[in-house]
Protein backbone atom coordinates (compact mmCIF):
# COMPACT_ATOMS: atom_id res chain seq x y z
CA UNK A 1 0.00 0.00 0.00
CA UNK A 2 1.03 3.65 -0.79
CA UNK A 3 0.91 6.10 1.90
CA UNK A 4 2.76 9.71 2.11
CA UNK A 5 2.56 9.47 5.86
CA UNK A 6 -0.80 9.26 6.22
CA UNK A 7 -3.27 5.68 6.02
CA UNK A 8 -4.23 5.13 2.24
CA UNK A 9 -3.53 2.90 -0.40
CA UNK A 10 -3.28 2.15 -4.15
CA UNK A 11 -4.14 -1.06 -5.82
CA UNK A 12 -1.43 -3.90 -5.52
CA UNK A 13 -0.32 -5.27 -8.35
CA UNK A 14 -1.85 -8.76 -9.07
CA UNK A 15 -0.94 -11.01 -6.25
CA UNK A 16 -0.43 -14.21 -8.55
CA UNK A 17 0.31 -14.00 -12.39
CA UNK A 18 -1.25 -15.85 -14.81
CA UNK A 19 -0.19 -19.03 -15.71
CA UNK A 20 1.97 -19.30 -18.61
CA UNK A 21 1.80 -22.29 -21.66
CA UNK A 22 5.43 -23.41 -20.31
CA UNK A 23 4.22 -23.72 -16.66
CA UNK A 24 5.79 -26.37 -14.75
CA UNK A 25 9.09 -25.60 -16.40
CA UNK A 26 12.07 -23.77 -14.83
CA UNK A 27 11.28 -20.00 -14.90
CA UNK A 28 12.80 -16.99 -14.57
CA UNK A 29 11.00 -15.60 -10.85
CA UNK A 30 8.02 -12.92 -11.49
CA UNK A 31 8.56 -10.01 -9.50
CA UNK A 32 6.33 -7.53 -8.47
CA UNK A 33 6.32 -4.79 -5.81
CA UNK A 34 4.71 -4.00 -2.56
CA UNK A 35 4.71 -0.67 -0.78
CA UNK A 36 3.63 -0.63 2.62
CA UNK A 37 2.20 2.08 4.89
CA UNK A 38 4.81 2.35 7.29
CA UNK A 39 7.02 5.39 7.16
CA UNK A 40 9.73 4.96 9.48
CA UNK A 41 11.96 7.85 11.08
CA UNK A 42 15.27 7.79 10.94
CA UNK A 43 15.45 5.98 13.84
CA UNK A 44 15.17 2.61 15.26
CA UNK A 45 11.86 1.30 14.01
CA UNK A 46 9.26 -1.73 13.70
CA UNK A 47 8.95 -1.47 17.68
CA UNK A 48 13.11 -1.70 18.02
CA UNK A 49 12.75 -0.06 20.79
CA UNK A 50 10.53 -3.08 22.11
CA UNK A 51 12.84 -5.43 20.16
CA UNK A 52 12.44 -7.89 22.89
CA UNK A 53 8.59 -8.90 22.07
CA UNK A 54 9.18 -12.04 19.76
CA UNK A 55 12.20 -10.54 18.09
CA UNK A 56 13.16 -13.55 15.53
CA UNK A 57 10.79 -15.65 17.59
CA UNK A 58 13.72 -17.34 20.26
CA UNK A 59 15.57 -18.27 17.38
CA UNK A 60 18.78 -17.27 17.12
CA UNK A 61 19.98 -16.43 20.57
CA UNK A 62 23.60 -16.30 22.74
CA UNK A 63 22.31 -18.00 25.16
CA UNK A 64 24.37 -20.85 27.04
CA UNK A 65 22.86 -24.08 28.21
CA UNK A 66 22.62 -26.66 31.02
CA UNK A 67 21.81 -30.24 30.72
CA UNK A 68 17.86 -29.53 31.08
CA UNK A 69 18.47 -27.32 27.49
CA UNK A 70 16.83 -24.42 29.68
CA UNK A 71 18.89 -21.11 29.48
CA UNK A 72 20.90 -20.64 32.88
CA UNK A 73 18.36 -18.49 35.32
CA UNK A 74 15.21 -19.90 34.24
CA UNK A 75 12.01 -19.70 36.05
CA UNK A 76 12.00 -23.15 37.71
CA UNK A 77 7.81 -22.76 37.17
CA UNK A 78 8.90 -22.51 33.72
CA UNK A 79 10.88 -25.56 33.23
CA UNK A 80 8.17 -27.36 35.53
CA UNK A 81 5.41 -26.10 33.09
CA UNK A 82 7.18 -27.49 30.37
CA UNK A 83 8.37 -30.78 31.93
CA UNK A 84 4.53 -31.50 33.46
CA UNK A 85 3.21 -31.76 30.17
CA UNK A 86 6.46 -33.20 28.14
CA UNK A 87 5.37 -37.11 28.82
CA UNK A 88 7.22 -38.85 26.88
CA UNK A 89 10.44 -37.11 27.86
CA UNK A 90 11.53 -36.07 24.48
CA UNK A 91 12.25 -32.88 24.92
CA UNK A 92 9.77 -31.28 22.25
CA UNK A 93 5.69 -30.58 22.98
CA UNK A 94 3.35 -30.52 20.13
CA UNK A 95 0.78 -28.06 20.10
CA UNK A 96 -1.62 -29.94 22.58
CA UNK A 97 0.82 -30.48 25.13
CA UNK A 98 1.99 -26.36 24.72
CA UNK A 99 -1.91 -25.49 24.95
CA UNK A 100 -1.67 -27.09 28.37
CA UNK A 101 1.59 -25.77 29.38
CA UNK A 102 0.71 -22.68 28.97
CA UNK A 103 -2.74 -22.41 31.26
CA UNK A 104 -0.83 -22.90 34.28
CA UNK A 105 1.11 -20.08 33.97
CA UNK A 106 -1.61 -17.36 31.41
CA UNK A 107 -4.64 -19.28 30.12
CA UNK A 108 -5.86 -21.52 27.97
CA UNK A 109 -5.08 -20.14 24.67
CA UNK A 110 -6.88 -21.41 21.85
CA UNK A 111 -5.94 -23.39 18.81
CA UNK A 112 -5.65 -21.14 16.63
CA UNK A 113 -2.99 -18.63 18.38
CA UNK A 114 -1.38 -22.20 20.24
CA UNK A 115 -0.72 -22.82 16.27
CA UNK A 116 0.51 -19.35 15.35
CA UNK A 117 3.03 -19.76 18.06
CA UNK A 118 4.02 -23.29 17.29
CA UNK A 119 4.91 -21.49 13.71
CA UNK A 120 7.03 -18.73 15.11
CA UNK A 121 8.92 -20.44 17.87
CA UNK A 122 9.14 -24.07 16.32
CA UNK A 123 12.34 -25.55 16.94
CA UNK A 124 15.16 -25.42 14.12
CA UNK A 125 15.35 -28.98 13.81
CA UNK A 126 12.43 -28.41 11.49
CA UNK A 127 9.32 -30.12 13.37
CA UNK A 128 6.54 -28.35 14.15
CA UNK A 129 7.35 -28.79 17.97
CA UNK A 130 8.76 -26.69 20.99
CA UNK A 131 12.00 -27.47 22.53
CA UNK A 132 12.77 -25.85 26.41
CA UNK A 133 14.95 -22.93 24.62
CA UNK A 134 12.27 -22.00 22.57
CA UNK A 135 9.53 -22.52 24.98
CA UNK A 136 11.57 -19.96 27.55
CA UNK A 137 11.07 -17.41 24.43
CA UNK A 138 7.90 -18.13 24.03
CA UNK A 139 6.97 -17.80 27.59
CA UNK A 140 9.05 -14.57 28.21
CA UNK A 141 7.20 -13.20 25.13
CA UNK A 142 4.28 -13.57 26.05
CA UNK A 143 4.73 -11.88 29.35
CA UNK A 144 5.91 -9.30 27.31
CA UNK A 145 2.49 -8.88 25.55
CA UNK A 146 0.53 -9.30 28.59
CA UNK A 147 2.29 -6.22 30.10
CA UNK A 148 1.90 -4.30 26.51
CA UNK A 149 -2.20 -5.47 26.93
CA UNK A 150 -1.83 -4.39 30.32
CA UNK A 151 -0.99 -0.73 29.55
CA UNK A 152 -3.77 -0.11 27.19
CA UNK A 153 -6.49 -2.02 28.49
CA UNK A 154 -7.04 1.49 30.31
CA UNK A 155 -10.49 0.72 31.47
CA UNK A 156 -9.35 -3.08 33.31
CA UNK A 157 -11.94 -4.40 31.49
CA UNK A 158 -9.96 -7.78 30.83
CA UNK A 159 -10.25 -6.62 26.63
CA UNK A 160 -9.11 -3.91 24.43
CA UNK A 161 -11.21 -2.49 21.69
CA UNK A 162 -9.79 -0.94 18.19
CA UNK A 163 -8.31 1.70 19.12
CA UNK A 164 -6.48 0.61 21.90
CA UNK A 165 -5.27 -2.31 19.49
CA UNK A 166 -3.81 0.30 17.31
CA UNK A 167 -2.23 2.28 20.46
CA UNK A 168 -0.58 -0.76 21.60
CA UNK A 169 0.95 -1.59 17.66
CA UNK A 170 1.74 1.93 17.19
CA UNK A 171 3.73 2.03 20.68
CA UNK A 172 5.66 -0.79 19.61
CA UNK A 173 6.34 0.85 16.47
CA UNK A 174 3.90 -0.70 14.01
CA UNK A 175 1.54 2.19 12.31
CA UNK A 176 -1.45 -0.23 11.14
CA UNK A 177 -3.53 1.55 8.77
CA UNK A 178 -7.28 1.68 9.91
CA UNK A 179 -8.56 -0.92 6.76
CA UNK A 180 -5.75 -3.15 7.78
CA UNK A 181 -6.92 -3.14 11.41
CA UNK A 182 -10.74 -3.35 10.69
CA UNK A 183 -9.70 -6.47 8.30
CA UNK A 184 -7.67 -8.35 10.45
CA UNK A 185 -10.10 -7.89 13.94
CA UNK A 186 -13.40 -8.54 11.61
CA UNK A 187 -12.99 -12.33 12.41
CA UNK A 188 -13.85 -11.60 16.20
CA UNK A 189 -16.58 -10.33 15.25
CA UNK A 190 -20.33 -11.67 17.03
CA UNK A 191 -22.92 -10.48 14.27
CA UNK A 192 -24.56 -8.18 17.01
CA UNK A 193 -23.22 -5.45 15.71
CA UNK A 194 -21.27 -4.51 18.51
CA UNK A 195 -17.95 -3.55 19.05
CA UNK A 196 -15.21 -5.96 18.66
CA UNK A 197 -13.24 -6.34 21.82
CA UNK A 198 -10.40 -8.73 22.08
CA UNK A 199 -9.02 -10.87 25.12
CA UNK A 200 -5.66 -11.58 26.04
CA UNK A 201 -5.55 -14.53 23.56
CA UNK A 202 -7.06 -12.68 19.88
CA UNK A 203 -4.62 -9.68 21.22
CA UNK A 204 -1.27 -12.16 21.23
CA UNK A 205 -2.59 -13.29 17.80
CA UNK A 206 -3.42 -9.62 16.06
CA UNK A 207 0.20 -8.88 17.47
CA UNK A 208 1.93 -11.76 16.68
CA UNK A 209 0.66 -11.47 12.87
CA UNK A 210 1.19 -8.17 12.02
CA UNK A 211 4.86 -8.08 13.69
CA UNK A 212 5.39 -11.31 12.29
CA UNK A 213 4.31 -10.20 8.93
CA UNK A 214 6.66 -6.34 9.42
CA UNK A 215 9.90 -8.15 10.38
CA UNK A 216 9.21 -10.79 7.04
CA UNK A 217 8.62 -7.42 5.08
CA UNK A 218 11.87 -5.86 6.76
CA UNK A 219 13.98 -8.39 5.61
CA UNK A 220 13.01 -7.33 2.00
CA UNK A 221 13.34 -3.38 2.57
CA UNK A 222 16.10 -2.75 4.55
CA UNK A 223 16.03 0.93 3.86
CA UNK A 224 13.46 1.09 5.51
CA UNK A 225 11.49 3.02 2.34
CA UNK A 226 8.22 1.53 2.61
CA UNK A 227 7.90 -0.50 -0.04
CA UNK A 228 9.89 -4.05 -1.24
CA UNK A 229 10.32 -6.34 -4.58
CA UNK A 230 8.93 -9.93 -4.07
CA UNK A 231 9.30 -13.29 -6.24
CA UNK A 232 5.66 -14.63 -6.63
CA UNK A 233 6.78 -17.50 -5.07
CA UNK A 234 9.10 -15.13 -2.03
CA UNK A 235 5.62 -13.62 -1.56
CA UNK A 236 3.71 -16.82 -1.16
CA UNK A 237 5.94 -18.05 0.83
CA UNK A 238 6.11 -15.61 3.14
CA UNK A 239 2.27 -15.20 3.71
CA UNK A 240 0.69 -18.40 3.88
CA UNK A 241 2.63 -19.76 6.68
CA UNK A 242 0.50 -17.18 8.80
CA UNK A 243 -2.74 -17.74 6.94
CA UNK A 244 -2.46 -21.84 7.89
CA UNK A 245 -1.60 -20.86 11.43
CA UNK A 246 -4.75 -18.86 11.76
CA UNK A 247 -7.21 -21.77 10.96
Amino acid sequence: MASNGKYGSNPYAPSAPSLPESYGQQQEPQYYSTTSSYRPPASNYYGQQYSQYGSGYGQGSSYSYGQSGFPPGTDPAVISSFQMVDKDRSGFIDENELQQALSSGYQRFSLRTIRLLMFLFKNPGGSLTVGPKEFAALWSCLGEWRTIFQRYDRDRSGKIDLMELRDALYGLGLAVPPSVLQLLTSKYEDGSGRRVELNFDSFVECGMIVKGLTEKFKEKDPRYTGSATFSYDAFMSMVIPFLVSYN
